[in-house]
């Protein structure tokens, strides 16, 4: 069956609805597939399979050697800016006094011109005779009056009337961020977790990649499933396990070792293209057929 006739007219001075749906305007959304989400074995930082994997108090899981590589580079990083904002200050305060000297020094100037008279000895050609060929108090006070003139009069094509805002640096953070989470990170902070093999025949002659299991319920771990881990000890289990017995026995199922509500942590992950988990997995970008975009000279507009 063909389409309507008003989805083949396209002898109209303006878009249709139709017309911006297939140019792709407005709000596109696109659900990401799993090739897009970052698997629950890997790295945050390299994106790779973790080894020694540590993982911080928000649950973000980076190589040992990654994140203590993040970690030193951010600290001389630091350094860098804490010299570099020293130095500024110490040129600030310099030129802060200079001014503060060259002031007295004119105060001086004025008050014994104003008194006595004297012609003073310059030694900078700024300072010379002015346009009336005068010295003394009147040549002092029509300087003032300028300078006053200047300073309140707007005119920003002159350059020595250009209000100067004074930029305020401020002291850069010492404390070293999570590269994913951003939030403040420490060395003594991260713990090493355990991840339980399945060491079963089956699985080792299906598959070669490594294959992770909860040591309680024996469930392969995936991205579907929400992780625990365990900050006293580093094992791992799934979220079901964690909350069913580690919150209630208050001891870990692995190693009998002493646990409180504190140390379970939960593991950030991405979900699938099937399961969303609250983990951005909607990728949304915005166009418009305005000028600059390219669609609105798709077709020209009709002649009037």
């Amino acid at each position: 069956m063909p389409q309507r006739h008003s989805k083949n007219n396209n002898d109209l001075a303006f878009f249709t609805y139709d017309e911006k749906r297939k140019l792709g305007y407005g709000t596109q959304k696109e659900r990401l597939g799993k090739d897009s989400i970052k698997p629950f074995d890997a790295c945050c930082l390299c994106l790779k399979p973790f080894i020694d994997p540590m993982c911080c108090q928000k649950g973000h899981v980076f190589c040992k050697e990654c994140i203590l590589e993040c970690l030193l580079a951010q600290k001389k990083d630091i350094q860098r800016k804490l010299a570099a904002h020293a130095a500024l200050q110490k040129q600030e305060k310099e030129e802060e006094e200079e001014k503060l000297m060259l002031q007295k020094a004119r105060e001086l100037d004025a008050f014994d011109q104003q008194n006595h008279g004297a012609v003073p000895q310059y030694s900078d050609r700024n300072h010379g005779r002015d346009k009336h060929g005068f010295h003394g108090a009147n040549s002092v006070k029509a300087t003032s009056y300028e300078e006053e003139a200047l300073r309140t009069m707007k005119a920003f094509w002159l350059p020595s009337a250009t209000p100067e805002a004074p930029a305020k640096v401020e002291a850069p953070s010492t404390s070293t961020v999570c590269p994913e989470g951003k939030e403040k990170l420490k060395m003594k902070t991260l713990f090493p977790i355990q991840f339980t093999e399945d060491n079963s025949e089956e699985n080792e002659s299906n598959s070669l990649d490594k294959t992770y299991i909860c040591p309680s319920c024996k469930v392969t771990l995936t991205n579907t499933l929400s992780l625990v881990a365990l900050s006293s000890c580093g094992h791992v289990f799934c979220k079901k396990c964690a909350d069913q017995f580690m919150a209630v026995d208050k001891v870990c199922l692995v190693c009998n070792k002493a646990c409180k509500e504190r140390n379970l942590v939960n593991l950030e992950k991405g979900g699938t293209g099937f399961a969303g988990h609250g983990d951005r997995l909607q990728a949304t970008d915005f166009k418009h057929l305005g000028s600059g975009s390219g669609l609105g000279l798709v077709r020209p507009a009709m002649k009037t």
